[in-house]
């Protein structure tokens, strides 16, 4: 039985030429590029290529990348810096979503815990679609941050970050606003000015790139306060040295992502389309979530009823289904997802499939899918004394 991968969301396999680009950085060349010999130099001009990259990968200057070891880091980053720089001068509140990433909702709740910030968490539709308006109405003269996120890790939906940054700006025109687009690179058109924002999450591994490796970009003049300090490195940004190898991997990653987006994205639609219409007719009572009418390319979810999580994957395993019930981070644990929750998808919350497409997707792979999906919730809809529809 030929596995079937679909859990890109997750991470990403590394693309040929990303390898072919990084495998010298983990070899012969192994200069640190903060040495004035030639060594050095060569790993230095091979770090500032991969920050053009990703610079024009994500609608920014080059100055405005700051690399970090992944999207995690980034919103911490994004988060805690601004908060440490600011908030003595602007206040210290944070406006965050219910549907956040834990890196973001996490991190705010925890700063709101230990008396270093004050938190709103504002909520959203049952489509995972956060009002702008409520984002205006949540915003104080003593907000520092709003944070929300381009496209959902779990459900696909994807926010007007746009219509968010103009409403929180009405509110304060001081505030600063901060997505974490993890998610999009390579699946949605970035840039800070275009979508209104400060600043903005990426992570090389869910656009083919290695793991490891990310960028917080933050438009000049709001760098955060650094949260590593000791050498200096990322202009005093984001001490420590830089992860050649991955830094290198991430340039290609991002320049490749953005080049192949707009047809990648157009053929991923479509397979999305066509599994989420084999598993309606598979799956009786299996209910799409997030928005249909603004997703990520290529991300399909679910809340299959009679089916908890971590025993349908379990099955979907054994044929060979590679699938997630939401965040990679937390889908080993037996626990609802906060996203559903916030949805207002009350118990079934528990029962969450995410189907994730990638660039090496075919249909023949998408019927198999489909296929294993229905045998393996109809095992643990047998298993469980769920009665037959």
């Amino acid at each position: 039985m030929e596995p079937v991968y679909l859990d890109h969301a997750a991470t990403t396999p590394l693309d040929p030429e990303v390898r072919a680009a990084l495998l010298p950085w983990l070899g012969e060349r192994f200069g640190n590029p903060s040495s004035v010999h030639r060594a050095g130099r060569q790993a230095r001009a091979a770090v500032d290529e991969a920050r053009d990259r990703v610079a024009a990968a994500a609608g920014c200057a080059s100055r405005e990348v700051i690399f970090t070891s992944g999207g995690t880091e980034a919103d911490n980053l994004a988060l805690r810096g601004v908060l440490e720089r600011w908030g003595p001068e602007r206040g210290r509140h944070l406006v965050v979503s219910a549907v956040e990433h834990e890196a973001v909702l996490t991190t705010a709740r925890t700063l709101a815990a230990s008396s270093r910030a004050e938190l709103t968490v504002v909520g959203c539709d049952h489509s995972g679609r956060v009002d702008p308006a409520e984002v205006g109405s949540a915003v104080r003269p003593d907000t520092v941050l709003v944070s929300v996120m381009l496209a959902n890790n779990e459900v696909g939906t994807v926010q007007d970050v746009p219509a968010i940054a103009t409403a929180a700006r009405v509110g304060n025109p001081r505030v600063l606003v901060h997505t974490d687009a993890v998610q999009a690179l390579g699946r949605l058109p970035l840039g800070l000015v275009e979508l209104g924002v400060d600043l903005l999450s990426l992570s090389a591994h869910k656009a083919y790139g290695p793991q490891g490796v990310g960028a917080l970009v933050a438009r000049y003049g709001v760098f955060p306060a650094p949260q590593l300090t000791g050498g200096g490195q990322e202009r005093d940004r984001r001490s420590g040295t830089e992860n050649v190898a991955g830094i290198v991997g991430f340039g290609i990653a991002a320049g490749l992502a953005e080049r192949r987006r707009s047809a990648e994205a157009s053929e991923l639609t479509r397979l999305a389309s066509r599994l989420t219409d084999l598993l309606a007719e598979a799956v009786h009572g299996i209910e799409p979530t997030g928005d249909p009418a603004g997703r990520l390319p290529g991300l399909c979810s679910f809340v299959v009823p009679g089916c908890r999580s971590d025993l349908l994957l379990a099955v979907l395993d054994e044929l060979g289904v590679c699938a997630s019930a939401g965040s990679a981070c937390s889908s080993g644990a037996a626990v609802a997802s906060h996203v559903l929750a916030a949805m207002g998808f009350g118990e079934l919350a528990g029962c969450a499939l995410r189907l994730s497409l990638g660039r090496s997707t075919t249909g023949v792979q998408v019927e198999a899918a489909a296929q294993r999906v229905g045998a393996a919730v109809t095992r643990v809809r047998r298993g469980t004394g769920w009665p037959a529809g």
